[in-house]
């Protein structure tokens, strides 16, 4: 239980590095992208380190919130089940947790668009959040459906990477794969945790920067249709009459 633990602060550790990298650099490059202008991966780094700090505590605040609001649910029910009735104080909990699930879940798609907000508009972290919340505002079930086909799709390539790297893991350590599918706890040794490990964190490279993408461009796809963002990125590019000649069917 120690070594699975250490190999999974290890893969979250590095998860949560690459988190902030790949929402940083992919963020500063889409909002390029968008005007027509190509961008380097050290002009894109210049550009978002000023913000990196932000980022990360934004990034490391979003799901404390998050677990907050569940435990605030669960407490009740936790202290019945401590004081009094065991039972009854289980259910409550259990009830509890996912009623101030559903209230986190709406919580986080609130705050969905707070990363790409501090990171283009150079906000503070409350402010980005307070932002991100105005841009959602009457779109939260768009914005949670595209998020939510986005993880899927994250999920299955991610998948497709790590679960060749648990067999093989599997198949060099402990009882084999047959050990593993019949799970026989020997397998988590070193052999196996390091192989999966890695599994783990080239799954995460890959999906990483779709959930970053994805985010980006709902970022900006919100201000086009809120704030006639398109208006200024087609002056910011260059592109002359945009927007002008839309009543005459041009």
């Amino acid at each position: 239980m120690g070594e699975a633990m250490l190999s999974s602060g290890a893969v979250l550790l590095i998860s949560l590095i690459a988190t902030v990298a790949a929402t940083a650099l992919l963020t500063t490059v889409t909002s390029r992208a968008v005007l027509g202008r190509p961008v380097t991966t050290g002009e894109a780094w210049r550009d978002a380190r000023p913000q990196v700090v932000k980022l990360f505590g934004l990034i490391l605040l979003l799901p404390l919130i998050a677990a907050a609001v569940v435990f605030a649910g669960a407490l009740p029910g936790i202290l019945v089940a401590v004081f009094g009735n065991a039972d009854g104080g289980v259910a409550l909990a259990v009830l509890g947790g996912i009623a101030a699930g559903v209230v986190a879940l709406w919580l986080m798609i609130r705050f969905s668009l707070a990363s790409p907000a501090l990171m283009l508009e150079k906000q503070g972290v409350v402010k980005s959040m307070s932002r991100s919340v105005k841009l959602v505002r009457g779109s939260w079930w768009r914005v949670f459906g595209i998020q939510l086909l986005a993880g899927i799709i994250a999920n299955i390539i991610s998948a497709i990477v790590v679960i060749p790297f648990t067999f093989l893991a599997a198949a060099l350590g402990g009882e084999g794969v047959v050990g593993f599918l019949n799970g026989e706890g020997s397998n988590l040794g070193w052999t196996f945790l390091i192989i999966s490990g890695v599994g783990s964190v080239i799954g995460s490279m890959i999906t990483f920067p779709i959930n970053a993408g994805v985010t980006v461009l709902l970022y900006i796809d919100q201000r086009i249709r809120r704030e006639a963002l398109d208006l200024e990125l087609a002056r910011a590019a260059g592109v002359q009459g945009y927007g002008t000649d839309a009543g005459s069917g041009g």
